[in-house]
């Protein structure tokens, strides 16, 4: 398998200034509030709450804040908290998904159509894109230190990685991604771990089944505008898209 996201894709979702870290905070909150409201408060009965406190804390969001969010949530005073689903495309054709949890859908959806309206693009029907993705749990593991010096030996990481039940492994730009069917990514991530792997991200993301590349200048400043909007927006969790941004 290649690349899911060509690397370069996701990293403006991992460089992140304190204000947009404490946002991002804010947004997992969210999508673990409506997990706890659907499955309950216990992870080992709860396998996409399992999932959620994995991507927080592969976001660094401490302990204590994960425990928090959940008793909250458990709470009779808890936001109700609503996800919605939207789909459109991009300039030029870019498909994109956008997955919101929020509790004033009129707001949210005058938003989301506010950006694509403005930057290019225009909002779709539910399943207008989505077939051109696939549900994938992604574990990102960056082979170098921080001064730059390569610390993880990849065979060793694919061989662990596919003995504790992953489906795939690739190398992109210094930067490991290890694929594994949804409903496994926990276990591997988990069995990781274990064994000292520390994680850039690890989570269940859309991936695309091929890729867009933007020519114009004019498109490419629309697309990053669009993006930009869409995940400043409180409400807005996740955004998936299938633009080669190499």
């Amino acid at each position: 398998m290649s690349g899911h996201s060509k690397w370069k894709n996701i990293m403006h979702k991992k460089e992140k200034t304190d204000a947009q870290k404490a946002k991002v905070f804010t947004k997992i909150g969210k999508e673990i509030a409506i997990a706890v409201k659907e499955g309950g408060a216990d992870p080992n009965s709860n396998a996409k709450l399992r999932d959620l406190i994995q991507k927080a804390k592969s976001n660094n969001v401490p302990n204590d804040n994960i425990d928090r969010i959940i008793k909250k949530a458990s709470g009779a005073d808890a936001v109700a908290y609503e996800e919605i689903t939207y789909e459109g495309y991009g300039p030029s054709g870019v498909a994109v998904i956008v997955e919101a949890a929020t509790d004033n859908r009129n707001r949210t959806a005058g938003d989301v159509r506010h950006y694509f309206d403005k930057f290019g693009g225009n909002l779709g029907q539910v399943g207008c894109v989505s077939f051109m993705f696939a549900s994938k749990g992604v574990i990102a593991i960056s082979a170098l230190d921080e001064w730059g010096d390569r610390v993880v030996d990849g065979d060793k990481l694919m061989e662990e990685a596919l003995e504790a039940g992953a489906a795939d492994f690739a190398e992109e730009e210094n930067v490991f991604e290890i694929y594994t069917e949804p409903e496994d990514l926990t276990a591997v991530a988990e069995a990781l771990t274990a064994l000292g792997y520390t994680f850039i991200s690890s989570e269940v993301e859309k991936v695309p089944s091929s890729y867009i590349t933007l020519e114009s200048e004019e498109d490419i400043k629309f697309m990053n505008l669009l993006l930009e909007n869409l995940e400043e927006n409180e409400d807005i969790v996740n955004v998936w898209h299938n633009w080669d941004e190499a």
